[in-house]
């Protein structure tokens, strides 16, 4: 589910979020679970409340919120898993309580940086202090699941700084990290940035060395790197994460939201005016569909599936994306990227090589084409 509100749009973010002030952010509430009433399943096995940033929302929201929603899907009867995202200037020992009280099993805290001047270049409203309350608060109200965010590679950051801020944040003992090498996106105020020659990105030798610093160092931890950009404690991997990257079905529902149902990916409008239009005048709010076919869908099933350590299993992936033909037309690219060193075939499955893994977008993206059979 898509909250769209933050208290400032962040400079390297490519979400659909708006600040909050001025909004009408009951109304927006309202029309989502107006269309969860429409399109959520009952009994979801996970749920995941993005943004945006849902901590935002002030106790009586929450409270409403998501006693309406547990009223329309009873997913506190079937959830083993049900992740709010937060930021720290938003995280409150007693807003944890009341989301542990409505069924909310894991937080995840935007801590993104210990550098106050990385905070500020990333357009962060809250400083590093605030991070470590908020983690404090959580804990202190009994939150057992708790991810922290990071970014790397900064302008201005090096590899000795990021180990030693990463090391700070593992001292929390998180049961989950997620850490991203900072992406210039499209439409942001960090492309603009590039292109204006404002900053200037990392070279790839010292981005590197922060990948291979972080795959280390949660390891000394205990974390297993489950995926390219996130770490877990035993047990702890993000279940709702691991279907998208399984190429599972999920519905999304929001301003913005993406669903994949049956083969028919689509989502809604990138604004909440239309949004909320749209599910008063129709009852749901999704305004584009694209259908994958068999191949197209087994070729991101693959591109999905690599960015995880366990890797491809070719009979599950075809499983997935419902192709039923004999000739699998993904192997002899598998096949290629072992010769190459970049894939390996272990137990079935094909997974990146050490040589692959920092390699990992270009060696997964082998694996999409326009094939239409």
């Amino acid at each position: 589910m898509h909250l769209p509100f933050c208290e400032t749009k962040c400079h390297y973010c490519d979400f659909f979020s708006v600040p909050a002030l001025g909004q009408d952010i009951d109304g927006t509430l309202q029309a989502v679970l107006a269309e969860a009433r429409t399109r959520a399943p009952l009994h979801p096995k996970t749920v995941f409340i993005g943004g945006g940033t849902p901590s935002l929302l002030n106790e009586n929201q929450l409270h409403v919120f998501l006693t309406e929603l547990n009223a329309i899907t009873h997913f506190q009867d079937s959830a083993t898993e049900v992740t709010l995202e937060s930021n720290p200037e938003s995280v409150t020992r007693d807003k944890v309580a009341l989301m542990l009280d409505h069924g909310v099993q894991r937080l995840s805290i935007g801590f993104q940086s210990l550098e106050p001047q990385t905070l500020e270049l990333f357009g962060r409203v809250h400083s590093v202090d605030q991070s470590f309350r908020a983690h404090d608060a959580a804990r202190a109200a009994g939150m057992q699941d708790l991810n922290l965010d990071m970014i790397y590679a900064a302008p201005g950051h090096d590899a000795a700084g990021w180990e030693k801020a990463l090391k700070r944040v593992l001292e929390l003992k998180p049961d989950h990290l997620s850490a991203y090498n900072l992406a210039f996106e499209e439409d942001t105020v960090f492309s603009r940035w590039l292109r204006n020659g404002e900053v200037q990105k990392l070279p790839e030798e010292i981005e590197l060395e922060m990948f291979q610093t972080t795959r280390e160092v949660t390891r000394q931890y205990g974390m297993h790197a489950y995926e390219i950009s996130n770490y877990a404690q035993p047990g702890r991997a993000c279940k709702h994460n691991e279907n998208y990257w399984a190429n599972g079905e999920y519905v999304g529902i929001g301003p913005s939201a993406v669903s994949y149902v049956n083969g028919v990916r689509g989502g809604s409008p990138r604004a909440i005016a239309p949004y909320i239009k749209s599910i008063n005048k129709a009852g749901h709010a999704v305004d584009w569909t694209e259908r994958l076919s068999p191949r197209q869908s087994l070729g991101e099933t693959w591109w999905l599936g690599l960015r995880r350590s366990a890797g491809v299993t070719p009979e599950k992936a075809r499983a997935a994306a419902h192709f039923t033909e004999a000739q699998d037309p993904m192997l002899p690219q598998a096949e290629l990227l072992v010769e190459q060193g970049l894939l390996e075939l272990v137990e079935g499955s094909f997974r990146l090589t050490q040589r692959g893994i920092p390699l990992a977008d270009r060696v997964a993206a082998e694996f999409l084409g326009d094939g239409d059979s």
